[in-house]
């Protein structure tokens, strides 16, 4: 079978994932399988083959990690859609967040990712405008709760609380 020219080929875009979880290990095809899932539930049949949503690489460890998911080139929004849908993986629940999209997969990882699969903490500063942080799970009364070790640690009162919950 003859190789298509460079001019009929598709064209991609790799998403960088970030993806946390409360300490448990999930595994790349497990991610893999939740990503296909939320892109056909979200975009149907049709939309999500037109996406064709695919892990290239995928590094986790110790509750975080990255991905970097391949999508065709004109799905972009749509698949970035679909991988913000992701909540569990195997059943365990997931924080996914896409933190940039790029024309290679090299130029994906050296913009976004470090070589360990971390978050670059520049980029994340600069997005959040303050110091970078690392996610945390805090149990609270009425059930578990997502924060930053920043806010825990400057103590976050019960009026912003409230004021937030209003």
């Amino acid at each position: 079978m003859r190789h298509l020219p460079k001019h009929a080929r598709p064209r991609w875009r790799y998403l960088a994932v970030r993806v946390t979880t409360r300490g448990e290990v999930i595994e790349r095809d497990g991610f893999q399988r939740a990503i296909w899932y939320a892109g056909q539930n979200l975009l149907g049949d049709p939309g999500g083959a037109d996406a064709d949503l695919s892990v290239v690489r995928f590094r986790f460890a110790d509750g975080e990690g990255a991905a970097v998911v391949r999508v065709r080139r004109g799905e972009v929004s749509t698949g970035r859609a679909a991988v913000a849908c992701v909540d569990q993986v195997d059943r365990t629940p997931v924080g996914v967040a896409v933190r940039g999209v790029s024309g290679t997969i090299r130029a994906c990882e050296e913009s976004y990712l470090h070589a360990d699969g971390e978050v670059d903490s520049e980029r994340e500063t600069r997005s959040s405008g303050g110091r970078a942080s690392r996610p945390v799970d805090v149990q609270t009364a009425d059930g578990h709760v997502g924060a930053t070790e920043t806010e825990v640690s400057d103590g976050v009162s019960e009026s912003t609380a409230d004021t937030d919950a209003d």
